[in-house]
């Protein structure tokens, strides 16, 4: 034998390169993996986007419940051709309010001493402001003068509405999601076919096997990411403010970081549904309170400490903060270091109690 020949050792590749090869072959052979990873992300920003798109100036719609003085009450509003009113009885009036398809009705009591009644839920802040509003428009057409002279000034920056509040909330629902789903869920699906054992048999290291697991997911979640930005900017004019470097360092980290805990999580599992319901349980508390649709300062005080701590609160923050507000890393370390916090934590915790057999 020739010794220019090389022997099947020489030819082996590195475990983590090996285990990352496998994977991307996997999942490119799964045409639903990849709708779920590339398509339905874009279809949640365009219906999204569609549902909350700037629209200009919402109509001011009331109810005006049947009366001696409902004919008075159109003279007054006939000037404001943004205010709509449906006439109704005091009964539907009511069943509108408390089923939610009004926020407010008008009633004028006493015609002859211009007495009004509002109906309304005191605790919908939208109520209230309906209330104040429909209630200067009514005054100054029944002959009220104002005193001070105002003048409005509408102001719609980028980065101030709602469809660029929210697809950073988007994105860090889909780093949560790949990394736990794409790597917890392909550890727990190796162990139940019988083939994480028979690695075993080779010179690999669980922190190679792992790594490569983690690498494999991470070279599709990258590009997902940028993919989610790039259909949002087409399509809503949502721009980065930010450095685009940081911006890829913190999608770097959250993947990582989600990687690391969707390792953990399925470490011991033996069977889908244990993994199934231990990844829910992990990603239920993110879902509702981190601030994916909505900003977590909504809820009481007394949890914010609690949610500040939660692993995507950091990332969605910092994301959101170079995306629509350009802070730089002096202002986002806080919760830099804490995604890396969980990141090393969650990794190195996963590669001490991981097993390749099932006892």
């Amino acid at each position: 034998m020739s010794n220019s020949q090389n022997s099947p050792q020489d030819r082996v590749l590195h475990p983590i390169f090996a285990v990352t090869v496998t994977r991307v072959r996997e999942f490119i052979r799964q045409p639903e993996a990849v709708f779920w990873v590339y398509v339905f992300p874009l279809l949640m920003i365009f219906v999204l986007g569609l549902a909350f798109r700037s629209q200009g100036p919402a109509p001011l719609e009331i109810d005006l419940v049947d009366s001696a003085g409902a004919e008075q009450v159109k003279q007054w509003l006939a000037a404001d051709s943004d205010v709509t009113w449906k006439e109704v009885s005091g009964e539907e009036s009511r069943r509108r309010l408390r089923t939610g398809q009004s926020l407010l009705a008008v009633k004028l009591q006493d015609t002859a001493a211009g007495r009004i009644e509002y109906l309304f839920a005191p605790d919908r802040p939208e109520a209230r402001a309906l209330r104040n509003e429909i209630d200067q428009r009514l005054q100054l057409a029944a002959g009220r003068s104002d005193t001070l002279t105002t003048t409005d000034q509408h102001v719609q920056e980028s980065g101030g509405r709602y469809i660029d509040f929210l697809v950073p909330g988007l994105i860090g629902m889909g780093l949560m999601g790949g990394g736990l789903w794409g790597v917890g869920f392909a550890i727990v699906d190796l162990r139940i076919r019988k083939l994480l054992k028979r690695f075993l048999a080779t010179p690999m290291r669980p922190a190679d096997f792992l790594a490569g697991i983690m690498i494999s997911r991470m070279l599709f979640m990258v590009p997902e990411i940028l993919l989610m930005f790039v259909f949002s900017w087409l399509l809503f004019g949502v721009s980065i403010h930010g450095s685009w470097l940081l911006l890829t360092g913190l999608v770097l980290l959250g993947a990582v970081q989600f990687s690391g805990i969707g390792l953990l999580v399925a470490s011991r599992c033996k069977t889908l549904e244990a993994a199934s319901g231990l990844m829910n349980l992990v990603m239920l508390p993110m879902w509702t309170l981190c601030g994916i649709f909505f900003s977590w300062k909504k809820f009481p005080e007394v949890l914010h400490p609690l949610i500040q701590l939660l692993p995507l609160t950091p990332l969605i923050d910092s994301l959101r903060g170079v995306v629509n507000d350009g802070a730089g890393i002096d202002e986002l370390w806080p919760q830099v270091l804490l995604i890396v916090g969980w990141a090393l934590t969650s990794f190195v915790i996963a590669l001490s109690i991981f097993r390749w057999r099932d006892n």
